[in-house]
């Protein structure tokens, strides 16, 4: 699943496509993904204006000037596929409609945003803007790791007492926003702490020394287009690439790139999911 680096680079291939321009045409192909699409979703969004393309954790949220808010789920296989069509003086049919073509926006600006998801793990829903912050998807969301509100101070105070793996709290969306699995591995082998460590014993500089690793981690990701595994893919159809520059993730096996370290990255399970890890440096 695209975690906050792949879904905030779909949000800047968005953007420019999307942000002050007006939706003329919304085709709604199917009745639902993971869950029924709102009534009249289509109607609601072909002539909209959007004010702001924006993301909140793993979630696209498209403020629109009808009162109304897009929230977007890329799920599993969800892709924002961006195409530039030409307008109707070239006198040139678009390309048809894909399968798991889902949704198509079209803009004034001559451009097709497709949702296409074959797995149909993804989810749309619309809210009336001022109660956003209450849809059940955002309202127990923790900071942005990116933000503000996520400092060092912050996650101290959430770690403390706490016996579950440091892992585990950092996948808590209630403790922080946008975390997944692939950038929690890397920054705990980046800031060398085990994933098996309770969070609630960590010494609190440890703690607060996670807070600007969990950035940078977040950081590069972001500007190497974010990790391509299996179906995520950019906004204009390429792959990201930090998935070239893994430090342990999906590296069971190979030497431990940590300088001086002898270790072997190691493949664990923790409440069923992998885990990948150095024995020897992260402690």
């Amino acid at each position: 699943m695209p975690e906050l680096p792949e879904v905030e680079t779909v949000r800047r291939g968005l953007a420019p496509v999307l942000d002050s321009r007006r939706i003329v045409r919304a085709e709604v192909n199917r009745p639902d993904l993971r869950w029924p699409f709102p009534a009249r979703m289509g109607e609601r969004l072909t002539g909209a204006g959007v004010i702001h393309l924006g993301r909140r954790s793993k979630y696209l949220l498209a403020t629109l000037d009808t009162g109304e808010t897009l929230i977007v789920h890329l799920g599993m296989s969800g892709r924002m596929q961006v195409d530039h069509v030409p307008t109707a003086t070239f006198h040139r049919d678009p390309e048809p409609t894909a399968k798991h073509d889902h949704v198509v926006l079209w803009t004034d600006a001559g451009a097709r945003i497709t949702f296409n998801d074959p797995r149909r793990f993804g989810a749309m829903d619309l809210v009336a803007t001022a109660a956003l912050d209450d849809h059940w998807l955002l309202a127990k969301l923790g900071p942005e790791p990116l933000g503000n509100a996520f400092d060092e101070s912050y996650l101290v105070a959430a770690f403390r007492g706490r016996r579950s793996p440091v892992k585990a709290a950092l996948l808590d969306q209630r403790i922080v926003a946008g975390l997944g699995n692939i950038y929690v591995c890397e920054a705990l082998h980046r800031a060398r702490i085990s994933p098996r460590r309770q969070a609630g014993r960590i010494a609190a500089p440890r703690v607060a020394a996670l807070v600007p690793v969990i950035r940078k981690t977040l950081e590069d990701a972001i500007a190497a287009g974010g990790s391509s595994l299996r179906d995520y893919r950019q906004a204009d159809g390429a792959m990201g690439y930090f998935q070239h520059t893994f430090r342990v993730y999906d590296r069971e096996g190979a030497d431990c790139p940590t300088e001086g370290c002898a270790g072997t990255v190691r493949r664990i399970v923790q409440s069923g999911r992998s885990t990948f890890h150095c024995p020897v440096c992260q402690r």
